[in-house]
């Protein structure tokens, strides 16, 4: 938002030279609204959540969930550069103006509505905010490293904000979300707007709890005692308890501006498939997950599709698309899951780091408890059909390879939530996957999405400051959690 500062002023002096009768009403809608409800606002914002699981368009092929057919690119690694400012003047300007009005703050062109109801209590609207306006920056700081972050928002205030160390932003973060799940008041009035959770609010401590738990996981390595107390903090304040209650966004079939993605696509392109990668590993332990994630060729085979390769192939009826589970115009979006609550735990139990008590025995249950969440998320549970995949030599737990069995089975759950796959890879490895091919980029799977060019013009100080302390401004250069 900052970089349009001038231009907004070039339009104010020009407007302020007219009389208002020199335009009456010309041009002006008399259906457009003259000002934009919390509610609104915060809907607008949630929309947002489904994009960010999938990985903005890139994660979900670096850890090659999908492969590309006939137009290739993210698999390539050929995105290099990516603008974060979509992101501070769409969602996060917009839940910082649900916290100002809420908190006696004037906001232009934003109200509040005159029935409590419609809105909601203000100190849930706050709460909700500062969680997802967390949730928000902490994508963001985990996809580029430092950014601008206790400068940012601040419009004519700030125009050049200063970029915040990665460390100094997870420690916010974690107080945000400490703070906002204690501000919630379930007794009162929830949170209008609300296309997540519907106004409840214990949901609403679950997710935030549930983020903090998966922001801790960062932590393993770079700051471990901080990260074991909020790891085991989120757990006793509430993460989600079961498959039942998983967190899904909900797409609107009989709404086309809200169709699920992968069913716009298939209506006219066919850009992806399920990767020969993923299939290469489930389909020889009968996995009963795949005939969910991937379509049944009229053959009635399921054919992945190889990953990063220079072919470019056609996708229909040679390779298989994504499932229908996934791909109907209302099919909901998987964000947060009891399933990868439970493979987090198992983790986190294993000797070498013991967040959690029990040592190896413990992780081994947590982990087969996973893959038991698992199915039953996606519907294939029986009793029989998991005891035969446990039965599968490379799915019993080792303890001489369990971190790499717990990582793996947790690439598979997440199927499609690309961000948090892309992440666990570059935490710990796992699972083992082999660059691209065709990649346009030598480095292999990038560590991280460079800064837009555009920083190095209109906050130039700071950018260069930035890439500094970061040590270079490419999407190899490790990120703090990394380092």
């Amino acid at each position: 938002m900052r970089k349009y500062i001038s231009i907004i002023a070039a339009a104010i002096v020009m407007f302020a030279a007219c009389k208002p009768s020199d335009f009456e009403d010309t041009n002006v809608s008399q259906y457009a609204l003259s000002q934009a409800s919390t509610r609104s606002l915060l809907t607008n914002s949630l929309q947002q959540l489904p994009a960010t699981a999938f990985g903005f368009g890139s994660a979900t092929f670096y850890v090659q969930h999908l492969s590309e057919g006939p137009y290739p690119g993210a698999s390539w690694y050929s995105g290099t550069e990516f603008d974060f400012n979509p992101s501070y003047y769409n969602q996060l300007f917009n839940l910082k103006a649900i916290i100002d009005i809420n908190s006696g703050k004037t906001v232009p062109g934003v109200k509040l509505s005159t029935d409590p109801s419609a809105d909601g209590a203000p100190a849930n609207q706050i709460a909700v905010a500062r969680i997802l306006k967390a949730y928000f920056f902490w994508t963001m700081t985990d996809r580029w490293g430092d950014i601008p972050y206790s400068d940012a928002l601040k419009g004519i205030e700030v125009i050049a904000p200063k970029y915040d160390k990665q460390e100094d932003i997870y420690t916010d973060l974690f107080k945000e979300m400490t703070e906002a799940v204690a501000q919630i008041q379930v007794g009162q009035t929830g949170v209008g707007g609300d296309i997540l959770f519907k106004g409840n609010m214990a949901r609403w401590k679950t997710f935030a709890n549930t983020a903090r738990m998966m922001m801790a996981l960062r932590l393993k390595k770079n700051k471990p005692a901080v990260g074991k107390t909020e790891f085991n903090n989120a757990i006793t304040a509430g993460v989600i308890a079961s498959s039942a209650d998983d967190i899904r966004y909900n797409y609107l079939s009989g709404d086309p501006n809200n169709y699920n993605p992968f069913y716009t696509n298939y209506l006219t392109r066919n850009d992806y498939a399920i990767s020969k990668t993923l299939t290469d590993y489930m389909a020889p332990k009968s996995d009963p997950r795949l005939k969910i994630y991937a379509e049944t060729l009229p053959n009635g085979t399921i054919v992945g599709l190889p990953y990063g390769t220079s072919a470019a192939p056609s996708i229909p009826n040679a390779y298989s698309r994504v499932g229908d589970y996934f791909r109907g115009a209302g099919s909901p979006a998987l964000i947060f899951s009891r399933a990868q609550v439970l493979f987090s735990m198992a983790e986190m139990t294993r000797p070498d780091v013991a967040w959690l008590p029990g040592g190896d025995a413990q992780a081994a249950l947590y982990y087969a408890d996973a893959i038991k969440a698992s199915f039953e998320t996606y519907g294939v549970y029986t009793a029989t059909a998991y005891a035969n995949y446990m039965a599968q030599p490379t799915v019993v737990y080792n303890a001489a390879t369990g971190l790499q069995q717990i990582m793996t089975e947790k690439w598979v759950h997440l199927y499609l939530n690309g961000f948090e796959s892309w992440t666990d890879w570059r935490r710990t490895g796992f699972p083992t996957l082999t660059p691209a091919a065709a990649a346009v980029q030598a480095g292999g799977i990038p560590l991280r999405h460079r800064y837009p060019s555009t920083e190095n013009t209109v906050n130039k100080a700071n950018y260069q400051a930035a890439v500094t302390a970061l040590g270079g401004d490419t999407n190899y250069t490790k990120i703090w959690w990394l380092k």
